[in-house]
Protein backbone atom coordinates (compact mmCIF):
# COMPACT_ATOMS: atom_id res chain seq x y z
CA UNK A 1 0.00 0.00 0.00
CA UNK A 2 1.29 3.64 -1.20
CA UNK A 3 -0.02 6.61 0.06
CA UNK A 4 0.73 9.32 -2.92
CA UNK A 5 -0.05 13.31 -3.01
CA UNK A 6 -3.27 13.87 -4.79
CA UNK A 7 -2.82 14.88 -8.76
CA UNK A 8 -5.56 15.31 -11.12
CA UNK A 9 -4.16 12.01 -12.86
CA UNK A 10 -6.28 10.44 -10.03
CA UNK A 11 -9.47 12.28 -10.14
CA UNK A 12 -11.60 9.72 -12.34
CA UNK A 13 -10.58 6.76 -9.67
CA UNK A 14 -11.90 9.38 -6.75
CA UNK A 15 -14.98 10.27 -7.69
CA UNK A 16 -15.87 6.47 -8.97
CA UNK A 17 -14.61 5.58 -5.49
CA UNK A 18 -16.28 8.37 -3.51
CA UNK A 19 -19.44 7.27 -5.39
CA UNK A 20 -19.33 3.83 -4.88
CA UNK A 21 -18.73 4.22 -1.04
CA UNK A 22 -20.52 7.69 -0.56
CA UNK A 23 -23.69 7.21 -2.55
CA UNK A 24 -24.43 8.46 -6.31
CA UNK A 25 -23.35 12.11 -7.16
CA UNK A 26 -21.46 12.29 -4.12
CA UNK A 27 -18.89 13.64 -5.71
CA UNK A 28 -17.99 15.33 -9.72
CA UNK A 29 -15.02 16.52 -11.68
CA UNK A 30 -16.38 19.95 -10.56
CA UNK A 31 -15.92 18.83 -6.99
CA UNK A 32 -12.82 16.71 -6.93
CA UNK A 33 -11.16 19.85 -8.68
CA UNK A 34 -12.28 22.01 -5.97
CA UNK A 35 -11.24 20.02 -2.94
CA UNK A 36 -7.75 19.83 -4.69
CA UNK A 37 -7.50 23.22 -5.06
CA UNK A 38 -8.41 24.23 -1.25
CA UNK A 39 -6.41 22.21 -0.08
CA UNK A 40 -3.06 22.91 -1.68
CA UNK A 41 -1.07 26.25 0.02
CA UNK A 42 2.33 27.37 -0.31
CA UNK A 43 3.00 24.85 -2.77
CA UNK A 44 1.64 21.72 -0.66
CA UNK A 45 -0.84 19.82 -1.38
CA UNK A 46 -3.01 18.30 1.66
CA UNK A 47 -4.79 15.59 -0.44
CA UNK A 48 -3.82 12.11 -0.87
CA UNK A 49 -5.22 8.75 -2.33
CA UNK A 50 -4.05 5.13 -1.08
CA UNK A 51 -3.07 2.77 -3.70
CA UNK A 52 -2.66 -0.93 -3.72
CA UNK A 53 0.16 -3.06 -5.14
CA UNK A 54 -2.18 -3.12 -8.72
CA UNK A 55 -1.72 0.92 -8.24
CA UNK A 56 -5.63 0.75 -8.10
CA UNK A 57 -7.21 3.70 -5.73
CA UNK A 58 -8.06 2.10 -2.80
CA UNK A 59 -8.42 5.05 -1.13
CA UNK A 60 -8.52 8.81 -0.65
CA UNK A 61 -8.73 11.87 1.97
CA UNK A 62 -9.35 15.22 1.29
CA UNK A 63 -8.21 18.30 3.41
CA UNK A 64 -8.47 21.73 2.85
CA UNK A 65 -6.00 24.34 3.82
CA UNK A 66 -6.54 26.98 6.57
CA UNK A 67 -8.18 29.84 5.44
CA UNK A 68 -9.03 28.59 2.23
CA UNK A 69 -12.59 26.67 2.91
CA UNK A 70 -15.90 28.51 3.33
CA UNK A 71 -17.04 28.80 7.17
CA UNK A 72 -20.59 27.99 7.33
CA UNK A 73 -23.72 27.11 9.50
CA UNK A 74 -22.60 23.87 10.29
CA UNK A 75 -19.26 25.16 12.00
CA UNK A 76 -19.37 26.07 15.52
CA UNK A 77 -16.70 28.02 15.59
CA UNK A 78 -17.01 29.11 19.18
CA UNK A 79 -16.30 25.92 20.33
CA UNK A 80 -13.31 25.52 18.11
CA UNK A 81 -10.09 25.04 20.48
CA UNK A 82 -8.19 27.36 17.60
CA UNK A 83 -8.94 30.76 15.67
CA UNK A 84 -10.80 29.83 12.80
CA UNK A 85 -8.21 31.20 10.41
CA UNK A 86 -5.85 28.70 11.80
CA UNK A 87 -8.45 25.68 11.24
CA UNK A 88 -8.05 23.11 7.87
CA UNK A 89 -11.07 21.19 7.05
CA UNK A 90 -10.90 17.51 6.47
CA UNK A 91 -13.38 17.24 3.56
CA UNK A 92 -13.48 13.84 2.39
CA UNK A 93 -12.23 10.12 3.26
CA UNK A 94 -13.21 6.91 1.59
CA UNK A 95 -12.27 3.68 1.41
CA UNK A 96 -12.96 0.52 -0.96
CA UNK A 97 -14.86 -1.86 1.35
CA UNK A 98 -12.28 -4.14 0.69
CA UNK A 99 -9.61 -2.04 1.81
CA UNK A 100 -11.52 -0.95 5.12
CA UNK A 101 -9.97 -1.97 8.23
CA UNK A 102 -6.23 -2.47 7.17
CA UNK A 103 -5.57 0.84 8.49
CA UNK A 104 -5.53 2.95 5.08
CA UNK A 105 -7.75 5.76 7.11
CA UNK A 106 -5.24 6.81 9.72
CA UNK A 107 -2.74 6.68 7.20
CA UNK A 108 -4.45 8.95 4.84
CA UNK A 109 -4.97 11.29 7.57
CA UNK A 110 -1.73 11.49 9.45
CA UNK A 111 -0.51 12.30 5.58
CA UNK A 112 -2.60 15.05 5.30
CA UNK A 113 -2.02 16.85 8.96
CA UNK A 114 1.65 16.60 8.20
CA UNK A 115 1.30 19.02 5.02
CA UNK A 116 -1.31 21.24 7.25
CA UNK A 117 0.85 21.51 9.83
CA UNK A 118 3.85 22.76 7.70
CA UNK A 119 0.91 24.42 5.81
CA UNK A 120 0.83 26.91 9.21
CA UNK A 121 -3.11 25.34 10.68
CA UNK A 122 -2.59 24.70 14.10
CA UNK A 123 -6.66 22.15 14.11
CA UNK A 124 -8.44 20.90 11.97
CA UNK A 125 -12.21 20.12 11.78
CA UNK A 126 -14.19 17.49 10.26
CA UNK A 127 -18.24 16.21 9.85
CA UNK A 128 -18.50 12.90 9.92
CA UNK A 129 -21.28 10.62 8.93
CA UNK A 130 -22.61 9.34 12.23
CA UNK A 131 -24.77 6.57 10.11
CA UNK A 132 -21.61 5.07 8.61
CA UNK A 133 -21.56 1.22 8.92
CA UNK A 134 -20.42 0.69 13.13
CA UNK A 135 -20.46 4.79 12.95
CA UNK A 136 -17.20 3.30 12.27
CA UNK A 137 -15.88 7.24 10.99
CA UNK A 138 -16.60 8.91 14.03
CA UNK A 139 -14.46 6.01 15.73
CA UNK A 140 -11.44 5.95 13.41
CA UNK A 141 -11.67 9.65 14.22
CA UNK A 142 -11.64 9.34 17.67
CA UNK A 143 -9.31 7.31 17.76
CA UNK A 144 -7.11 9.22 15.89
CA UNK A 145 -7.23 12.30 18.47
CA UNK A 146 -10.42 13.81 17.42
CA UNK A 147 -12.95 15.07 19.75
CA UNK A 148 -16.57 16.10 18.98
CA UNK A 149 -17.44 19.37 19.57
CA UNK A 150 -21.29 18.99 18.31
CA UNK A 151 -23.73 16.91 16.56
CA UNK A 152 -25.84 17.96 13.95
CA UNK A 153 -29.04 16.52 12.25
CA UNK A 154 -29.91 17.04 8.65
CA UNK A 155 -26.37 17.86 7.34
CA UNK A 156 -26.73 16.47 3.75
CA UNK A 157 -30.14 17.38 3.58
CA UNK A 158 -30.06 20.14 1.06
CA UNK A 159 -27.14 18.83 -0.77
CA UNK A 160 -29.46 15.58 -1.67
CA UNK A 161 -32.75 17.96 -1.81
CA UNK A 162 -31.09 20.24 -4.11
CA UNK A 163 -27.84 19.25 -5.83
CA UNK A 164 -28.50 15.48 -6.97
CA UNK A 165 -27.07 13.45 -3.78
CA UNK A 166 -28.15 9.76 -3.16
CA UNK A 167 -27.17 9.41 0.36
CA UNK A 168 -26.20 4.97 0.72
CA UNK A 169 -28.55 5.09 4.14
CA UNK A 170 -31.43 7.37 3.21
CA UNK A 171 -32.03 7.83 -0.59
CA UNK A 172 -32.78 10.99 -1.87
CA UNK A 173 -33.34 12.88 1.25
CA UNK A 174 -31.24 12.33 3.33
CA UNK A 175 -31.61 12.62 7.28
CA UNK A 176 -28.31 11.75 8.24
CA UNK A 177 -26.19 13.34 11.69
CA UNK A 178 -22.75 14.81 11.23
CA UNK A 179 -20.58 14.77 14.19
CA UNK A 180 -18.70 18.07 14.04
CA UNK A 181 -14.96 17.10 15.63
CA UNK A 182 -11.61 18.91 15.64
CA UNK A 183 -8.29 17.00 15.99
CA UNK A 184 -5.88 19.63 17.64
CA UNK A 185 -2.02 18.80 15.88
Amino acid sequence: MSILPLNTTHYPAVIELGNLVHGENYIDLEGIRMMHQRGTQHGLNASFIAVDESHRVVGFRTAYSAGQWPIDKWCSTTLWPVDPMQMAYFKCIAIHPEAQGQGVGPKLLKASVDVLKQQGAKAGVAHLWMQSPGNAAVKYFSKAGGKLIKAHDDRWLDLSLYEGYCCSVCGDECHCQAAEMVLEF
